[in-house]
């Protein structure tokens, strides 16, 4: 089977089950753990942040970041196609009575500055208190486009003119920098706090990093205890993501190069729809125009030739690459996809 619904489906290298097996560990809860310990000083150091605390998912991590910023009836500004709002279950409302307000993003993952600062709210006894600012990067949803250091710079400048607190969702951070070809601490030093994830591209089996100053991390703390990510040997787990930092960063560059090959390819079907050129990572949208195939019976014909792909709209669908997927891979994908419509076709 092609897998191509996700990076998130990558599985550890053998390397990384050795390091599992053979980790020292100790009571996290108890800040015990030495194989977490350095891998916390690591994620700290790699963001150009103070300090760092693992947590089992990036969701846990986008939540007890919300909850470390803001308190009950506190507003956050975000985009109406990130992650935090589409795909968290509504998570700072629910268990931290935070209000999100949802601005448009643009095609590129960015939000407005003009319409960020026209939408923080004046001091009134009728309104919430807006309090944070949430980025993406990459955007998932927005053909996992990467921000840039300019950009990030552009709103830190806006948020710190109205005290405003920034948290980035980098879940695939590593993939911007490697996309743009600088430092990940470029992209974070202008955040109060960043989230990454492990378990995507970089193939660790479980986990996320989030990254702020030492108070911070330490509200942090308390807060992933409260929702139930205290952990204890998780050094087992730790030493994966030690790996994964070390090791699997440069070879993303693989997983971007092999999405730009099936763009090319997909974008030359009749019957598919997709832009080439916005495709900037490992992440490709595309729509299928077909007269005689809709999106629900494409993905069966796809399965049953071996080959998984997400429909997150109807006729419209992601596919991610990633380091289970080969060169000659994609190519049987692309020419799976092609002969599908042909047939359909006649």
């Amino acid at each position: 089977m092609i897998d191509l619904r996700s990076d998130t489906l990558t599985q550890p290298t053998p390397t990384m089950r050795q390091a599992m097996a053979n980790a020292k560990v100790g009571d996290d809860v108890f800040e015990e753990d030495p194989t977490l310990k350095k891998l916390e000083a690591l994620a700290a150091k790699k963001t150009g942040k103070e300090s760092a605390l693992f947590v089992p998912s990036g969701t846990m991590g986008n939540l007890i970041s919300v909850l470390s910023h803001c308190q009950r009836g506190d507003e956050v500004l975000l985009g109406d196609r990130s992650h935090i709002f589409l795909h968290e279950v509504g998570g700072m409302s629910a268990l931290g009575g935070v209000h999100p307000r949802t601005l448009p993003n643009n095609e590129d993952g960015t939000l407005p500055l003009p319409l960020v600062e026209q939408s923080i709210r004046k001091l009134d006894i009728h309104y919430p208190l807006t309090r944070l600012i949430c980025l993406e990067n990459t955007h998932n949803h927005c053909q996992g486009s990467p921000l840039s250091p300019e950009y990030m710079a552009s709103m830190a400048a806006l948020a710190e003119k109205h005290g405003l607190k920034i948290h980035l969702d980098g879940a695939r951070l590593f993939n911007a920098a490697v996309a743009l070809d600088i430092e990940v601490e470029a992209l974070t030093r202008h955040a109060d706090s960043v989230m990454f994830c492990l378990s995507k591209g970089l193939s660790a089996p479980v986990g996320s990093l989030v990254c702020g100053d030492r108070n911070f991390i330490q509200r942090a703390r308390k807060n992933r205890k409260m929702v139930g990510g205290g952990m204890r040997q998780a050094g087992h787990l730790a030493a994966a993501g030690l790996i994964a930092l070390e090791n699997m960063v440069e070879r993303l560059k693989d997983d971007h190069l092999h999405a730009g090959l099936l763009a090319e390819k997909l974008a030359s079907i009749d019957g598919i729809e997709l832009d080439q050129t916005q495709v900037k990572t490992n992440i490709i949208f595309f729509k299928l125009n077909h007269p005689k195939i809709d999106g629900d019976t494409f993905l069966t014909l796809l399965e049953e030739r071996s080959i998984k792909i997400l429909m997150v709209d109807p006729g419209v669908f992601r596919a991610v690459l990633h380091r289970e997927v080969s060169r000659e891979q994609v190519q049987t994908v692309a020419q799976t996809i092609h002969s599908i419509l042909i047939e359909q076709y006649k």
